[in-house]
């Protein structure tokens, strides 16, 4: 299928790896021009360079904190009008809520909802001006099925949520979508961490507790994140107008509901 991208800009947050890094593969096979965006300037060179040799796509790597302002200048004076945006950013660790210190709830939020919402001020506008405007939030399957431990991460992303559901209805008729994408276990850094964490808190070993995990799972795998950029891309496609205002669950099933 022809997305209808071709010549498009995009800007795709903390895509040094992992499922951001996905996307961003995804979109610039399919013609766009990629923004991308890490904290590591070397790893993201490195990705950079091996997107640029895969995909043939121009990919301008910015390694810069969107948590920051100076950040969010940085990725915008690279693409001023970007017509397609993913949000993205690394959620809390496992935590016990009751150790939470203000300051960290407040990183959190910033992180996982206000950064989004920021950088959403920033390139609406723009996007409603030439009639084409694509916005995926990565968020997470947590807010659909919250897990103890990322409470922080599940009420953030939960917030943001919320908070674009209302604002993606009031510029569909202009062309310009806002949907999030919620990931359920995809093999990844993030993941392969957790579940080594869980190895050494049960004593159990890393591939014990990949199984238990994967047993879970209706699918009996973890995701390949080259599908999740594939969901991704889809989004913003030209194809992909008449949704928005959704939460994509992509979790192999994992959630046991009908809606």
């Amino acid at each position: 299928m022809d997305f209808g991208l071709a010549g498009r800009k995009a800007i795709v947050c903390a895509t040094s790896r992992g499922l951001g890094k996905a996307c961003a593969r995804a979109l610039a096979e399919a013609g766009c021009e990629v923004v991308i965006n890490g904290r590591d300037a070397k790893v993201l060179n490195a990705t950079a360079a091996e997107l640029t040799a895969v995909t043939g796509a121009k990919i301008i790597a910015v390694a810069a904190d969107v948590a920051n302002p100076d950040g969010q200048k940085a990725l915008l004076a690279a693409c001023p009008q970007p017509d397609i945006l993913v949000n993205n950013n690394a959620g809390p660790h496992l935590r016990d809520f009751r150790e939470l210190t203000r300051q960290q709830m407040i990183d959190g939020v910033t992180a996982n909802m206000i950064v989004a919402i920021e950088l959403i001020q920033k390139v609406i506008d723009p996007m409603i001006g030439r009639k084409f405007g694509r916005i995926v939030n990565i968020t997470s399957g947590a807010v659909k099925a919250p897990l103890a431990g990322l409470d922080l991460s599940s009420g953030a992303r939960a917030g943001l949520t919320a908070f674009v559901a209302g604002v993606a209805r009031t510029v569909a008729d202009k062309n310009v979508t806002i949907n999030c994408l919620m990931p359920g276990a995809f093999d990844t850094d993030r993941l392969r961490a957790t579940l080594s964490g869980a190895a050494t808190k049960t004593g159990k070993s890393i591939t014990e507790v990949a199984a238990g995990r994967i047993a879970s799972i209706p699918a009996k795998r973890f995701g390949d994140p080259a599908e999740f950029g594939a969901a991704c891309a889809f989004l913003c496609s030209s194809q992909a107008g008449f949704i928005t205002g959704q939460n994509l669950l992509i979790d192999g099933g994992a959630f046991p509901g009908a809606f």
